[in-house]
């Protein structure tokens, strides 16, 4: 099987590289340089015409959006454990956690850091500080669940889910309170951040900060 992944460090395609390695996955990884826009490239645009990463090429298949890419390479492994059985309630629960990453934190994540896009440059800081407070309720919402049902976001079972929030976790590290302010929160990244792949992860991307 030939697999490619279309990257940049610190960008949502940080997950599908934690989790080939996690999965032992042999790959090829391409960082695209940003402040070069090679992700606006036609070559790259070519692959996603969307202009953004993570793309991953599976044997000539293009698979985009980095949870779509993370769910299914837990279900292609499914000896890893990384996926509730589907139709089960776990794989309900799974559902649920996967997607309140995409459609809660994701776009919040979005209106922090280009705030111009959803108000224009005039509504920019309103904009900004309206994306901080949902990502902090967002945050509590984790942290309350985790508390009561953790250590993992499916209780005992660490599954894809986790290395995403754990990747989105990360994002809030500049910001005025970033998650691990939370002790929920903070126990489930330190958790996570203690498997061999993450620092394998960190070594490849050559990142050095949150660990």
């Amino acid at each position: 099987m030939s697999i490619i992944l279309y990257g940049s460090p610190s960008t949502a395609s940080l997950v599908v590289h934690w989790l080939l390695i996690e999965l032992g996955v042999e790959h090829e990884l391409r960082l695209l340089d940003f402040e070069r826009r090679e992700h606006k490239s036609p070559e790259y645009l070519a692959i996603n015409p969307a202009g953004r990463v993570p793309a991953l090429v599976i044997d000539g298949q293009v698979v985009t959006e980095a949870v779509a890419i993370a769910m299914h390479l837990a279900d292609l492994h499914p000896q890893a454990g990384l996926a509730p059985a589907p139709g089960t309630p776990m794989r309900a629960d799974y559902y649920r956690w996967m997607l309140f990453c995409a459609n809660t934190l994701q776009p919040a994540y979005r209106a922090w850091f280009y705030p111009d896009e959803p108000a224009g440059a005039e509504h920019a800081g309103s904009a900004r500080e309206q994306a901080r407070l949902q990502l902090e309720a967002g945050w509590q919402h984790v942290a309350d669940h985790l508390a009561v049902n953790g250590p993992y976001l499916l209780g005992e079972t660490r599954t894809a889910a986790d290395f995403l929030l754990t990747m989105l976790m990360r994002w809030s590290r500049n910001m005025p309170r970033p998650s691990d302010a939370w002790p929920a929160l903070r126990e489930h990244a330190r958790r996570m951040k203690a498997l061999p792949s993450f620092g394998e992860l960190y070594a490849r991307e050559g990142l050095s900060d949150w660990t």
